[in-house]
C-alpha cells in the first residue's frame, strides 16, 4: 500500500492525543544509570523505596549502588558481562540494577520462583558470571553453579531493608554477603560513566514463558530511555515529579515492573512501595497505609481485589491513576472495578520486545472500552495480513499488529533466527491479531497462536471469555481449542467459580447462547479451583493445552 494512501502512515491517532502530548520527543543516548544520578540531584532526600516499614532515600540508593558497583568491579565484572538478579521486589533489586548498568554490564532478570532447571537455562543462555539472589534461594543457585559459567553468588537477606530486621544474618556457605560488599567500600571508585551507551545492551529480559522456550530480549539503554521518556510525556499533566508514590506488586524481573515500576518511578522521583509477592491482604494494607497515587496492575489483580471483602471499604479510591497491562482487561471487570473503587482504569499495551511500552489510552480523549488506545510518541503501528505479513490492511480489518519505534528491542540474545522471524525492516511483528479504527485507536483481538479455527471460522478466546466474565457465578475463566472430528476444533472453557457460587455446564452454555454465535459456544467446560498463571498473573493457556493433550 502506497505510504500516501496508507491509513497508518497518516498517523490518524495524532489528532486525538491529549493536548500536552507531542508527536515526537527526544530520546537520550546516555546510560540509563543517569536516571538515578538525576534523581539523586533533584530528589536526593526524598524517599525512594518503602519496603515492609523500612525506607531508603534516592541519595542512599545511589550511594549503595555505587559501592556495590565498586565491589563488582573488584570481582572482575566489566562492560558487556552478564550479572543476574534473582530477587523479589525489594530495595536490593533497585540497588543491584543500577550498580550493574553503572559498570556497563548487563542486568539479567531472573524470576525468583524459577526451579533449578529454569535458572540453569537462563544462566547458560546468557553466560552469567555473577548472580545476586536471596539467601533463601542460594541453594538453587549453588546447585546449578557447576553446570554454568557462574563464578560468584552474592546473597542477601530478604528482610535486610525492612523495619524489623533479624539481628543475625546467617549467610549460606559458598556465597558472598550483599551487605558486606556495600559496607566494605569506604568510597566508590568507579571508571567514568559511558555517556554514549545508547546502543549497548542494558538488560536481558527473558520471554517465552508462555511458549516454553526462553529467549533473552536484548533491551538497550536507548530502549529504556525511550520507554521512560514516552511514559513521562504521556503522563505529564497528572504526574507530579517528586510527589508520587507507585504501588508495585508487578515484579521488577518482568519488563512491565522493570520499566514502569523501577526506572520510570525513579525518573519522576516517586516512592516505590514494594510488595515482594502478591497477597491481597498485604496489598490492601499498603493501600490503606501509604495511599499510593499510581497502581500499575494486571487483570488478575483487579479480579482478585474485586472478590476481596475488604476492598470496597479500603482507600482504593485515593489512587489517582490505575493502569492495566500484560493481558486484555475484560470490560465487565473494568466496569465493576471502577464502580467499586471510584477510580478510573486506563489500559495500555506493550511486550517485552517493546520494552513494555507500545500504546496507551489517553486521559481526556473519549475512552474506547476494550481498546489499547493510541501508539505512543515516536511510535508507528500498522496491521498486516496474517498469511504473508507484507500487505497492509484497510481500517477495521483484522490482521497482525506490527510496531516500529526507539523502544523496540535489539533482538534476542544468541538467537539470530528467532530475531529475524520477528524483526523485519525495522518493524516488530508482534504475533497479536488486532485492528485499527478510523480514529487511529487500536484493538487487540487475540494472540495469533491462541486463535481457534472452528468449522472454518476464526474464533478468539478473548471474546468468549468476555462473555463468560459477565456470568454471575464465574470468577475466572480461560478458553482453549480442543480437537473435534467434525469441526476441526471445538471451544473448551476452564471456569473458576466465585466463593459460595455454583453453576453447571448446561447453565453456562445456555447463558452464552444469546451472546455468541453457535460455532463460538463453549461445548466443553471444566471446573477448576484455580487457573495456572505466570509470575505477573497472566493465564497460561499453554499449560491448559498441555494438560488437555495428556488426557
Amino acid at each position: 500500500m502506497n505510504d500516501q494512501l496508507s491509513p497508518y502512515a497518516q498517523k490518524p491517532w495524532l489528532r486525538h492525543y491529549d493536548y500536552w502530548v507531542p508527536a515526537e520527543t527526544t530520546i537520550p543516548e546516555q546510560s540509563i544509570y543517569q536516571v538515578l544520578a538525576a534523581a539523586n540531584v533533584h530528589y536526593g532526600h526524598h524517599r525512594a523505596t518503602a519496603f515492609l516499614g523500612g525506607h531508603l532515600t534516592f541519595a542512599e540508593i545511589k550511594q549503595q549502588a555505587d559501592k556495590l558497583a565498586t565491589s563488582l568491579l573488584k570481582l572482575g565484572v566489566k562492560p558487556g558481562d552478564c550479572v543476574g538478579i534473582m530477587l523479589p521486589n525489594c530495595p536490593q533489586y533497585v540497588i543491584s540494577f543500577f550498580a550493574i548498568v553503572r559498570l556497563g554490564a548487563i542486568a539479567v532478570n531472573i524470576n525468583p520462583t524459577y526451579t533449578a532447571r529454569e535458572v540453569g537455562l537462563v544462566a547458560n543462555d546468557s553466560g552469567l558470571r555473577v548472580l545476586i539472589t536471596l539467601n533463601a534461594l542460594a541453594p538453587i543457585a549453588l546447585g546449578v553453579k557447576a553446570e554454568t559459567k557462574i563464578e560468584t553468588i552474592i546473597a542477601t537477606d530478604a528482610l535486610a531493608f525492612a523495619a524489623q530486621r533479624p539481628k543475625v544474618l546467617a549467610m549460606t556457605e559458598g556465597t558472598l554477603s550483599f551487605s558486606e560488599m556495600i559496607e566494605g567500600v569506604a568510597e566508590p571508585q568507579l571508571p567514568p560513566l559511558n555517556l554514549n551507551a545508547g546502543d549497548e545492551v542494558a538488560a536481558l529480559v527473558y520471554t517465552g514463558g508462555t511458549t516454553g522456550v526462553p529467549k533473552g530480549a536484548m533491551i538497550t539503554h536507548r530502549n529504556m530511555w525511550a520507554s521512560t521518556v514516552m511514559c513521562r510525556v504521556w503522563n505529564r499533566e497528572f504526574t507530579r515529579a517528586g510527589e508520587e508514590s507507585f504501588l508495585l506488586v508487578i515484579p521488577y524481573f518482568h519488563i512491565y515492573g522493570l520499566i514502569v515500576g523501577l526506572v520510570y518511578s525513579t525518573y519522576v522521583g516517586a516512592v516505590q512501595i514494594q510488595i515482594p509477592k502478591y497477597d491481597a491482604n498485604m496489598l490492601l494494607a499498603a493501600i490503606n497505609e501509604y495511599e499510593p497515587t499510581y497502581f500499575p496492575a494486571v487483570p488478575t489483580l483487579f479480579i482478585s481485589l474485586l472478590n476481596h471483602p475488604d476492598a470496597p471499604s479500603s482507600k482504593l479510591g485515593k489512587i489517582r491513576r490505575l493502569n492495566s497491562g500484560s493481558a486484555p482487561l475484560p470490560v465487565e471487570v473494568m466496569e465493576r472495578f471502577e464502580a467499586m473503587s471510584g477510580a478510573s482504569v486506563y489500559e495500555g499495551w506493550g511486550m517485552t520486545e517493546t520494552t513494555a511500552i507500545g500504546s496507551g489510552t489517553p486521559t481526556f480523549a473519549r475512552r474506547k472500552l476494550a481498546s489499547i488506545g493510541f501508539p505512543f510518541p515516536n511510535t508507528e503501528m500498522k496491521i498486516v495480513d496474517l498469511e504473508s505479513g507484507t500487505r497492509e490492511l484497510p481500517v477495521g480489518e483484522e490482521g497482525e499488529l506490527c510496531i516500529r519505534g526507539p523502544q523496540i528491542m535489539k533482538g534476542y540474545w544468541n538467537k539470530p533466527e528467532a530475531t529475524a522471524e520477528v524483526l523485519k525492516d525495522g518493524w516488530l511483528y508482534t504475533g497479536d491479531v488486532a485492528r485499527m479504527d478510523e480514529d487511529g485507536t487500536f484493538y487487540i483481538v487475540q494472540r495469533k497462536k491462541d486463535m481457534l479455527l472452528v468449522s472454518g471460522f476464526n474464533v478468539y478466546p478473548n471474546e468468549i471469555e468476555d462473555v463468560l466474565f459477565t456470568h454471575p457465578a464465574i470468577k475466572e475463566c480461560a478458553v482453549i481449542g480442543v480437537p473435534d472430528e467434525y469441526r476441526g476444533e471445538a471451544v473448551k472453557a476452564f471456569v473458576v467459580c466465585k466463593e459460595n457460587a455454583t453453576t453447571t455446564k448446561e447453565d453456562i452454555i445456555e447463558f452464552c447462547k444469546d451472546q455468541l454465535a453457535k460455532y463460538k459456544l463453549p461445548t466443553h467446560i471444566e471446573f477448576l479451583t484455580a487457573l495456572p498463571k505466570s509470575a505477573v498473573g497472566k493465564v497460561l493457556r499453554r499449560e491448559l493445552r498441555e494438560k488437555e493433550s495428556e488426557k
